[in-house]
């Protein structure tokens, strides 16, 4: 996302995100602990918001987005969505569901890295959401369920279709989206599903960790990284390489490159800079 704002002031206080941000680093909080941080309209839209102010601003480097209480996200309210969307003309219906993919294009498509921390359940909507991030720390507790279809909707829902398969393999997707079954942590593990399983209650310590360590690192490196991860995706070897070539090449002129060469040769760790 371009860094050119309009005149808009920064949103300070977000009704259903518990947001903050240190070094660099941002750790945003799920806080409906009651309902497991079943999503609401609102919490999709602040989501989506939160991500796109984050990226233009360019303070933050590595973002961890956590649940607060016994779980991760339990997914979409039963109440306040489901029931209120059974009111829902097609063209309302058509902009919720493009609003909640917004969403997970803001988690992929924001210029720094988002590593979920999962304890408990992940589910429906969370499971995606988590799905989205780009690193995925979870403890032993931690079990996904792509829950779509048993509500008699698509399991091809927010984009889990598209991103499901490339982290797992088609036959485990097309397994978890059409029957709808929970994937506990050590199947999560095995399948691919998870980047780090971490000791009992061990994700949020774990997740920060990695968020510290990604947030001190080359952030333009990271951030063109994860432009490349998901532009190839669906590019020809020829497309993939020559945008390659021209990402090396303008990273080549940047100052961490020429960084690392004076901290080479003066035997010290280099002072990334992100430019």
């Amino acid at each position: 996302m371009s860094p050119f704002t309009g005149s808009a002031a920064r949103t300070r206080d977000w009704e259903h995100l518990r947001v903050q941000i240190a070094d660099g680093v941002a750790t945003v909080t799920l806080d409906r602990p009651a309902k497991l941080n079943a999503l609401t309209f609102g919490a999709y839209a602040d989501l989506r918001d939160l991500l796109a102010e984050l990226s233009r601003e360019r303070a933050v480097r590595a973002l961890v987005l956590a649940g607060e209480g016994r779980g991760f996200c339990s997914g979409g309210d039963v109440d306040e969505i489901i029931g209120a969307t059974l009111a829902m003309d097609t063209a309302q219906l058509l902009d919720f569901n493009r609003m909640t993919g917004q969403v997970v294009r803001a988690v992929r498509e924001c210029p720094f890295p988002v590593i979920a921390a999962v304890h408990g359940v992940a589910a429906g909507a969370g499971a995606v959401l988590a799905l989205a991030a780009d690193f995925r720390v979870a403890d032993p507790s931690a079990r996904f369920a792509f829950l779509f279809t048993r509500v008699g909707l698509s399991g091809g829902d927010m984009g889990a279709a598209y991103l499901l398969p490339r982290v797992v393999g088609l036959g485990h997707a097309t397994r978890l989206l059409m029957l709808g079954e929970p994937v506990r942590a050590p199947e999560a593990e095995r399948i691919g599903l998870i980047s780090l399983l971490t000791e009992e209650g061990g994700a949020d310590e774990a997740a920060a960790a990695l968020a510290r360590r990604l947030a001190d690192g080359p952030a333009l490196a990271h951030a063109q990284t994860k432009a490349l991860l998901t532009a190839e995706l669906d590019m020809p070897l020829a497309a993939s390489v020559e945008l390659d070539a021209s990402t090396q090449a303008l990273l080549m002129n940047g100052e961490d490159y020429a960084e690392f060469h004076a901290a080479f040769r003066e035997k010290r760790p280099p002072k990334w800079r992100g430019r």
